[in-house]
C-alpha cells in the first residue's frame, strides 16, 4: 500500500458517519463529536480519516486532513476492477466483483462512498458480517489495494505484455497487407479439390456395366453346360 499526500482543492469529500460522545463531569455532561470522512479524486486515489473535536465542523475538517495524508492508489481497469476479490478485516467481510459497463455501483453505505470517490463506476459488491462503518471502509480499502493488474503480474514474473491498442494496430496492419496482395490466377481445375472418397468409389455406370458383364458370363456358362449335356445324351443313345 502506497500512501500519497495531496493538497489539491479538486478532491471530493464525503462524510460517512458523525458520532456524538458524552463525558460526565461535576458540572454536567460534555459532548464531543467524531467524523468519519472519505476523500478521493475520482481517478484511482482515495483515502479516509477520522477527526475528533467538540464541534462537528472542526471534526470534519480534521477528518479531511487525515484522509488527505493517508490516500492510496488503486489499480483500475476502465470503470471497474481487474478481477474479483474477497477480503476480511476484523469482523467485516467484503466481496468485490467486476461488472460490465452500465451496471453502476451496486453497493451501499460506506462501501459506496469509497468506490465512487475512487473512480469506480461499474462494480458488484456485498458486505458480510459486521456493518461497523470503520471496519467496512478498512476492508474495502484493503480489497482495492490488494488488486493486481495483468501488467503487475507480468512484471513480477518477467513476462512481456502488450497493450490492447498495440494488438489492434498489429491486426489492422495484417488486414491491410492481406488486402494489398494481388489474388493469384488459378487454373479452372486448380481450385477444385478432389475428394479422395469420391475418387476411390466407382461410378454408377461402371457398376451397371459390371453387372451386365456378369450376367452375360453366367448365360454363356449355362449354354455351354446345356450343349455338353446334349452331347453326352446323344453318345449314350448311339451306344445303346
Amino acid at each position: 500500500m502506497r500512501n500519497v499526500t495531496y493538497e489539491d482543492d479538486s478532491l471530493q469529500e464525503r462524510v460517512v458517519t458523525i458520532n456524538r460522545t458524552a463525558k460526565a463531569n461535576k458540572g454536567g455532561r460534555r459532548f464531543a463529536f467524531n467524523a468519519l470522512v472519505v476523500v478521493g479524486d475520482g481517478a484511482g486515489k482515495v483515502g479516509f480519516g477520522l477527526g475528533k473535536a467538540k464541534e462537528v465542523a472542526e471534526a470534519v475538517r480534521k477528518g479531511v486532513d487525515v484522509a488527505k495524508r493517508n490516500m492510496v492508489e488503486i489499480p483500475l481497469q476502465g470503470g471497474t476492477i481487474p478481477h474479483a476479490i474477497n477480503v476480511k478485516y476484523g469482523a467485516a467481510k467484503v466481496m468485490l466483483r467486476p461488472a460490465a459497463p452500465g451496471t453502476g455501483v451496486i453497493a451501499g453505505g460506506p462501501m459506496r462512498a469509497v468506490l465512487e470517490l475512487s473512480g469506480v463506476s461499474d462494480i458488484l459488491t456485498k458486505s458480510f458480517g459486521s456493518n461497523n462503518p470503520h471496519n467496512v471502509i478498512k476492508a474495502t480499502l484493503k480489497a482495492l489495494t490488494d488488486l493486481k493488474t495483468p501488467r503487475d503480474l507480468a512484471e513480477r514474473k518477467g513476462i512481456e505484455i502488450k497493450d490492447k491498442f498495440e494488438k489492434k494496430e498489429e491486426e489492422k496492419i495484417e488486414v491491410v497487407t492481406r488486402k494489398s496482395r494481388k489474388p493469384r490466377k488459378s487454373k479452372p481445375d486448380e481450385g477444385k479439390e478432389k475428394d479422395p472418397e469420391r475418387s476411390a468409389a466407382p461410378d454408377q455406370d461402371d457398376i451397371t456395366e459390371d453387372k451386365t458383364e456378369v450376367k452375360k458370363e453366367v448365360k454363356t456358362e449355362e449354354k455351354v453346360e446345356e450343349k455338353t449335356e446334349e452331347k453326352v445324351e446323344e453318345k449314350t443313345e448311339e451306344k445303346s
